[in-house]
């Protein structure tokens, strides 16, 4: 029992705190963000020495980065993406009370 690997079920029933600590999930997002600041203070070095503004550094790859897209520039007014719901809503009932009168 004092062996075991810190990511088992066994270790995370008997110490959920320091599990949580010692993962290697959370290990590596602290080490993601020190290297966000690092960059950070990299960047305002650098532009302190040139006399420019400081270039906002690309934050570190993170895992599900990639599936964040933005899809078009403003949302919709909350009235109107509540009729656009209704009306799918509507579509969607009619469609499957249709289905349901075939049948």
């Amino acid at each position: 029992m004092r062996h075991l690997d810190i990511d088992s079920e066994t270790a995370r029933e008997l110490d959920p705190e320091l599990t949580a600590w010692g993962s290697a999930v959370k290990t590596n997002a602290i080490l993601a963000d020190i290297f966000d600041v690092l960059a950070m203070i990299n960047a305002n070095l650098c532009a302190i020495g040139s006399g420019k503004k400081a270039k906002t550094p690309k934050k570190y790859a993170r895992p599900g980065d990639k599936d964040k897209k933005k899809i078009g520039k403003n949302a919709l007014p909350p009235d109107e993406l509540r009729a656009w719901f209704d009306k799918k809503r509507k579509e969607h009932n009619k469609s499957k009370q249709e289905e349901a009168n075939r049948q």
